[in-house]
């Protein structure tokens, strides 16, 4: 029975507060925002948003997943990482615009968002999501994302001066810290593109997010085509790392409960434009690891106040959308495509290391990277259906043997 009264709970918080703590949450805030949203941006724009509607939901993600990892850092007092799911953003970015567009898209986010909250509180879901063979998993997602990782050599082709000065600050930065690479070519980016773009014609109320509540609207094409891929990779690709790297630094949480929370702060943000709110990967071993304090019962401050800074950041997406909406969209790509070099370059490799499913696992990446689209839905589900068809043929022929 707990006997610590709620005023001796939160002087405990404040004495375990943190300097050290808030710079990694503020270092884990800033390379998660600045590393992938363009991916973000792109992702919303390309399933139908207009600039207004991408706007709000980069805000009403900052906001949600901000909100969700302060709520569960401080309650738990782990530090409990949160972000968007940038794989989920690239999945949408390859998807073609559905019919109903933005409209469907969110009603998408909403199925996806409760389909998380479902596999946290039952445990057969869950299991089924774990169930799907990883090199199918990775295999979806290499083919997801290597259309934007084609973006900085087109680039290159397009604008050759502009691309190769982006790539350029990636590769040195990369050799130096890996970890500000993309970051160090967001900011030339930006410089690129206030030397370049007509930024004078935008209006200063665009500049200040605004709150868009879209009606959703809900199809069989929605469900399967988007829907459905945008939850299994954000479950693979997000929440199951996620647990993984706070289980290697000696944090030992309870997933289901996780995942359901991070699908309800999704399920707040979708009616707003927000995709997916989940468990952070890269970001958690920022706040989950020595740099963030030597002393682990005190590292949860960092994901609270990472939490803080995403909130902050958010307030600025309308001057962000409008700024990329300026730029030419080659440039925005390119980046992008860089922010996911090391994911495609994790999910290649996991998909093709074993030899028995490697075949499998190349129809998979093949059909999802074509943008293969029937009835309205995606490349991602019929990458994944073709992959396994082949799958359980090998199996089943070794089986019969």
């Amino acid at each position: 029975m707990n006997n610590v009264s709620q005023h001796d709970t939160g002087t405990g918080l404040l004495r375990q507060f943190s300097v050290q703590a808030s710079a990694a949450g503020l270092l884990a805030a800033f390379v998660g925002s600045a590393s992938s949203f363009a991916v973000i941006i792109q992702g919303l724009t390309a399933v139908g948003a207009s600039q207004i509607q991408a706007a709000s939901g980069l805000m009403a993600l900052c906001i949600s997943m901000g909100l969700c990892a302060i709520v569960v850092s401080l309650k738990m007092r782990q530090p409990i990482s949160i972000a968007w799911s940038t794989p989920g953003a690239a999945l949408l970015a390859a998807t073609a615009l559905p019919e109903g567009g933005f409209a469907t898209a969110v009603g998408a986010f909403l199925v996806s968002g409760l389909l998380i909250v479902i596999a946290g509180l039952w445990k057969p879901l869950g299991r089924a999501v774990a169930a799907i063979p990883a090199p199918l998993a990775n295999a979806m997602l290499a083919g997801v994302l290597l259309g934007l990782c084609l973006a900085p050599v087109k680039a290159v082709a397009e604008a050759p001066v502009y691309g190769l000065a982006i790539i350029l600050t990636w590769a040195l930065v990369a050799r130096f810290r890996r970890l500000y690479a993309v970051p160090a070519a967001v900011l030339v980016t930006v410089i690129i593109i206030a030397m370049t773009a007509d930024v004078s014609q935008l209006h200063a109320d665009a500049l200040w997010p605004q709150p868009v509540l879209v009606m959703p609207q809900f199809s069989l094409a929605g469900l399967v085509g988007i829907a459905l891929p945008l939850f299994i990779v954000t479950m693979a690709s997000q929440n199951i790392p996620g647990i993984a790297v706070l289980n290697v630094n000696g944090y030992r949480p309870d997933p289901g409960p996780l995942f359901s929370i991070t699908g309800i702060f999704s399920l707040a943000a979708a009616p707003f434009g927000g995709h997916a709110v989940n468990l952070a990967a890269i970001t958690a071993a920022l706040c989950a690891g020595t740099d963030a304090h030597p002393d682990p019962t005190r590292r949860y401050w960092a994901a609270a106040m990472s939490g803080v800074f995403y909130i902050l950041f958010g307030l600025g997406a309308g001057a962000a959308t409008a700024f990329v909406s300026a730029a030419p969209p080659i440039l925005i790509q390119a980046v992008a495509g860089l922010a996911l070099f090391g994911a495609f370059g994790s999910a290649l490799l996991g998909a093709v290391t074993d030899p028995t499913n490697r075949e499998a696992a190349i129809i998979t990446f093949v059909v999802t990277a074509s943008g293969l689209s029937f009835f309205g839905i995606s490349g991602a589900f019929w990458g994944l259906l073709a992959g396994g068809a082949i799958y359980a043929l090998t199996h089943w022929r070794r089986k019969n043997a």
